[in-house]
């Protein structure tokens, strides 16, 4: 199925007046060259700090990501953006004729306020002996994070790939760069432009180093 950009418009427009200023709306044309400036269209953008011809979030790679043959559509996740508040996402991933993504379209509900509601609320039942049943809190500390740049995203990849292995880059042997290489790998952070400069400059490796590491993780993944 084709989509028409301006369909999606219509529809993004639609949904951010029906359910008013904390909903964001917001469509990345995953095409773009490099990866600049994905953001085609945003609805409410205030809520995330993001604006058109932002860059791409987590759902960008996932669309990438081998095609995007492995990804389908999420409802419900929870994401955060980086001052802390806290989203309740959906993403969908508009296909082409030929079945590739060209678009990802996603809707982030704003719920940091109920959030906190709901904190408050645990602390009063608490201290009259009723048991705390909620869970969203909690879950919201491992949120995704919602990045403005490929220079964001890219560094909160690396930031994520440091606490899989638990240890700052300068202090890991080689198993352990090597398993948060797999990371980043498995995450596609190489398919930002440029990628493996910074990565190998933050590791601490050289371009050779790098393509040895990966080479050996490409190996060892056909392997099992």
């Amino acid at each position: 199925m084709k989509y028409d950009l301006e369909v999606l418009k219509q529809i993004a427009h639609g949904l951010a007046q029906q359910f008013g200023e904390t909903c964001e709306v917001v469509i990345h044309d995953v095409r773009t060259p490099e990866m600049e400036g994905t953001v085609v269209c945003i609805e409410n953008g205030t809520i995330s700090n993001r604006k058109l011809g932002d860059g791409p979030s987590h759902v960008v790679l996932e669309a990438l990501k081998n095609g995007g043959k492995d990804v389908s559509d999420r409802y419900g996740y929870l994401t955060r953006t980086k001052d802390g508040r806290v989203f309740r996402s959906s993403t969908m991933y508009m296909r082409d004729e030929n079945g590739d993504i060209a678009y990802v379209f996603g809707i982030n509900s704003d719920i940091t306020n109920l959030i906190h509601l709901q904190q408050m609320v645990n602390q009063v039942t608490e201290s009259v002996g009723v048991p705390n049943q909620s869970t969203a809190a909690k879950e919201s500390a491992g949120a995704e994070r919602i990045t403005t740049s490929v220079a964001d995203l890219l560094d909160d990849l690396i930031e994520q790939a440091v606490q899989q292995v638990g240890k700052p880059a300068q202090l890991m042997n080689k198993a352990e760069r090597i398993e948060a290489l797999k990371y980043l790998n498995d995450s596609g952070a190489f398919l930002i432009s440029k990628a493996a400069d910074k990565i190998g400059e933050y590791f601490g490796i050289s371009r050779f180093t790098l393509y040895s590491d990966l080479n050996a993780i490409k190996e060892k993944d056909k392997e099992e």
